[in-house]
C-alpha cells in the first residue's frame, strides 16, 4: 500500500549533492517525498508509490538542497566603510589601527550596542543570505572581548533562530584579538577566555564550537592549544581560522584536536593537507576575504583534491575583511579566484559546508535529512555560479514547510 506523507515535490530536475555516476547527483524528472520535515523519499517520479496530502508541481525546474553558510561574523555594530575609504586614500593599516580603526572600533561599537540594535542589524544581514537560499547559518562572537558582550553576541545569533527561517549554529570566538584591558597581557586575556567566558558559554549552552585566530597578529599556536584544550574539556567543537597570512603550523594543531574545519588556510602548505585527511577535518575556503584583502597566496587547492578533503566555501560575512552577504558570489569567487568546478563550489555550500558545522542532515537531498531545500528557474544547476546577482529560488522550503 503507497506511504502517507505530508508533501510532495514533483516534476523536477533534482541535484542531490550526492556523490556518484552523475555530475551534481542528478535524477532527472524526480520528486521528494516529505513527512514530518524529514525527506521520506528521492528519486524518479515513475517509481514513488507515496500518497501526499499535498502537491507542489516544480514545472520542471531545479531544486537544490538549502545553502549552509559555515563561517560568518554577521552579528556586530557599526561598519568600516570610513577605513576602507582611508586605505584607497593611501592610508596603512597601521595609520588607521593608530586612530582606532580595525577590529577596535568594531569592538568598543559593538560593546555600545544593545542587544535589540544588534538583532536589528544582524536580521537585515541574515535576510539578505535567506533571498539567495541559506537555510543554515555558523554565527562567531569575537567582537566584545569581554564576557558580557561575548554573552550578548552569542544570545543574539541564536535569537536569529527564533526569528528567521534559519538553522543557527554558534561559534564562541573569544580568542579573535587582544582586548585594550589586556595590552601586552595575551596570556592573561587566554586565561581569561579559559577561565572564565569559556565555562559560562558552556553552562548556558550558547554555543556548539570553539574557534581561535592563530597568526602572528592573533595567538600562537600554544596560546591556541590551550584554548583547544578547555573547549575539549567542555564538550565543544573545534574550529580554527589558520594559514591565512602565515604557516604557523596551525591546521596540523587543529586537527590534532579533530576540528570540524580549518578556516582561510591560503598558506597551508601541500605536505600538511594530510593532517586534514587523517582527522576528517573540512578545508573551509573564504574567497571574500581574499578578494577584500587582495591577497595573492591561494589555498593549495590541487592537493587538497588529491587528499579528497571536503573543501567548503562561505561568505566569511564580518565588517573588515569581507563585508559580503553573499553566499553565491562567494561561490563564484571560489571558482575565479581559486579554480574550483562549479560542481565544487556547490557541493562547498551545500554538502560539504554541512560537514564543516559536524552536521550529516543536510546540505543534501537524501532519505532522512532535513527537508530544506531551495527550487530554481534555471537550466543547470552551474548558471547559479556563473550568473552573480541574477538568481533568487523561485520557491523555498524550510524544514518541510513552503517559506
Amino acid at each position: 500500500m503507497p506511504k502517507q506523507c505530508d508533501y510532495l515535490i514533483y516534476n523536477v530536475q533534482i541535484a542531490t549533492m550526492l556523490d556518484g555516476s552523475e555530475p551534481y547527483g542528478t535524477i532527472e524528472n524526480g520528486c521528494v517525498a516529505i513527512d514530518n520535515g524529514s525527506i521520506i523519499y528521492v528519486g524518479e517520479m515513475d517509481n514513488c508509490e507515496v500518497t501526499p496530502l499535498t502537491k507542489f508541481d516544480g514545472g520542471g525546474n531545479w531544486l537544490l538542497p538549502g545553502f549552509v553558510d559555515c563561517h560568518t561574523h554577521l552579528v556586530y555594530a557599526g561598519d568600516r566603510a570610513n577605513e576602507f575609504e582611508m586605505r584607497l586614500n593611501g592610508q596603512s593599516y597601521q595609520q588607521i589601527a593608530e586612530q582606532g580603526g580595525g577590529i577596535k572600533s568594531t569592538v568598543n561599537a559593538t560593546r555600545k550596542a544593545s542587544p535589540e540594535a544588534l538583532l536589528a542589524s544582524a536580521i537585515a544581514r541574515a535576510t539578505a543570505l535567506i533571498h539567495e537560499g541559506v537555510s543554515t547559518l555558523e554565527v562567531k562572537s569575537g567582537y566584545g572581548l569581554d564576557l558580557d558582550t561575548e554573552i550578548k553576541m552569542l544570545q543574539v545569533a541564536n535569537t536569529l533562530g527564533t526569528e528567521l527561517p534559519l538553522n543557527i549554529r554558534t561559534t564562541y570566538l573569544g580568542a579573535h584579538a587582544l582586548p585594550l584591558e589586556y595590552a601586552g597581557d595575551p596570556e592573561g586575556y587566554i586565561d581569561f577566555v579559559c577561565h572564565q567566558v569559556m565555562p559560562k558559554v558552556s553552562e548556558l549552552s550558547l554555543a556548539d564550537s570553539v574557534d581561535v585566530f592563530c597568526e602572528s597578529i592573533g595567538f600562537s599556536p600554544a596560546q591556541c592549544e590551550r584554548v583547544f584544550k578547555t573547549a575539549k574539556n567542555l564538550g565543544l567543537n573545534v574550529k580554527a581560522h589558520v594559514e591565512q597570512l602565515s604557516d604557523l603550523k596551525g591546521a596540523k594543531l587543529a586537527c590534532d584536536y579533530h576540528a570540524l574545519s580549518v578556516d582561510h588556510i591560503e598558506y597551508l602548505t601541500s605536505e600538511d593537507v594530510v593532517y586534514l585527511k587523517q582527522s576528517n577535518t573540512v578545508a573551509v575556503l573564504l574567497p571574500g576575504a581574499f578578494y577584500f584583502l587582495k591577497e595573492t597566496q591561494k589555498p593549495p587547492i590541487e592537493a587538497l583534491r588529491a587528499q579528497q578533503v571536503p573543501m567548503a566555501v562561505a561568505t566569511d560575512l564580518n565588517p573588515g575583511s569581507s563585508p559580503i552577504a553573499s553566499i553565491l558570489t562567494c561561490a563564484n569567487m571560489a571558482c575565479v579566484l581559486f579554480e574550483l568546478t562549479p560542481e565544487e563550489a556547490l557541493k562547498g555550500i551545500t554538502v560539504h559546508a554541512a560537514k564543516a558545522l559536524g552536521l550529516d542532515d543536510r546540505g543534501i537531498i537524501k532519505a532522512g535529512c532535513r527537508a530544506d531545500l531551495c527550487l530554481w528557474d534555471i537550466s543547470h544547476p552551474a548558471q547559479l555560479v556563473y550568473g552573480i546577482n541574477q538568481y533568487n529560488p523561485i520557491k523555498r522550503w524550510f524544514g518541510g514547510q513552503l517559506v
